[in-house]
């Protein structure tokens, strides 16, 4: 048994690329993007209400002086919480081949990573999270203002009370040890993302490495894999997930498999959770690095192709998996990474890891109903 483990783990324990624009060589051509986009199927009743993201101009209205920005949530407050990693920049030197940090010797970020941002003005609220993560990845903040950051450096998870952003009060992983689940001895390998459900229950994407996602109860234990070894399913870098708990749904940004997939959560039924996934696919999407939602839709955001699929938002029907609308700001994205929701469905935030921003989008209604 120990072998097979053994050899499972080194056919999947696969090198990681840094976070850098990919040769566009590397994917496919779909033609003049223009035709593509022009030819893309939109169906939309007439009776469906469209939120379209509108840019809300001159928002922060001044600069933030952060890193790149891996990750944005929102709090009970409607306040955008964002994750940064300061002067740190992911690159070629990053890591070995088995996945380890090579910076060790630079010590911990020292300035704060997380920062409250003013969800009117922009600017920082409050911050911390200094001398604590060595290589930002996620963050979510959950139903309880809890927030769960990843760290894809140090291969964990941490969740933070509200009441203490020094000390976490639940780590997932082992630090700076790159692995995989195995019986009681829950390693990770660069996790990318969070979602949390109001039962409690953690998805973590364990992301570069082990391309899955792991399902454990409020104290960490882990309780599912997605996909399950028997299972035909295959990911390929989840980068990204969002709960639709109403639907029992973990939605994942397959991001090389440049497609979004809804796999059963399991929160309602463990008989459902081997029915197949929805994949929701388009060759407009591209490599789809965040995914967010409310109510029945979700919103991604992709990131750089090649020069035949434009950097862009997306509006998706999760029940149906078809492509509502699709949008960015005027200027255009170049490099985003995250978005977050507000939970009243209002307001929508994108940050870019190149150049180093965040964006606010208001969600108006797309048609004239009069």
């Amino acid at each position: 048994m120990l072998q097979i483990f053994l050899l499972f783990f080194i056919v999947f324990n696969v090198y990681c690329e840094p976070e850098t624009v990919r040769d566009n060589l590397d994917y496919f051509s779909y033609g003049n993007n223009e035709d593509v986009l022009k030819n893309l199927d939109i169906h939309v009743p007439k009776d469906e209400i469209v939120l379209r993201p509108q840019e809300v101009k001159d928002w922060p209205q001044q600069s933030l002086n952060v890193g790149q920005i891996t990750a944005v949530s929102i709090n009970s407050l409607g306040q955008p919480v964002i994750f940064h990693r300061a002067e740190r920049v992911w690159d070629e030197s990053t890591f070995n081949e088995s996945n380890v940090y090579q910076n060790l010797d630079k010590g911990p970020i020292i300035e704060d990573t997380i920062l409250v941002l003013d969800s009117h003005t922009g600017s920082v609220l409050h911050s911390w999270g200094a001398y604590a993560f060595y290589m930002p990845h996620g963050l979510t903040v959950d139903h309880h203002d809890n927030v769960w950051v990843t760290d894809v450096a140090k291969h964990q998870v941490f969740k933070y009370t509200p009441s203490n952003h020094k000390y976490p009060s639940l780590t997932i992983g082992e630090a700076f040890t790159a692995g995989y689940p195995y019986r009681r001895r829950v390693l990770l390998c660069m996790p990318t993302s969070v979602a949390i459900a109001t039962t409690g229950e953690i998805f973590v994407a364990d992301g570069y490495c082990n391309n899955q996602i792991l399902k454990f109860n409020a104290a960490g234990t882990l309780l599912l894999t997605i996909p399950a070894f028997s299972d035909t399913l295959t990911l390929n870098l989840p980068h990204s997930v969002t709960l639709l708990e109403h639907l029992d749904v973990v939605c994942v940004a397959d991001r090389e498999n440049m497609r979004i997939v809804c796999p059963k959560a399991g929160l309602k039924s463990y008989i459902d959770i081997m029915e197949p996934a929805t994949i929701i696919e388009d060759p407009t999407l591209g490599r789809v690095f965040a995914v967010a939602s409310h109510s029945d839709i979700i919103y991604a955001v992709n990131g750089p192709t090649s020069q035949n699929i434009a950097v862009r938002g997306f509006t998706v029907n999760a029940v149906y998996g078809n492509i509502l609308d699709t949008w960015e700001p005027a200027t255009g994205f170049t490099n985003p990474h995250s978005l977050a929701v507000t939970r009243n469905g209002s307001h929508l935030y994108v940050t870019e890891i190149g150049p180093n921003k965040i964006w606010k989008f208001e969600l108006t209604d797309v048609y004239d109903r009069k």
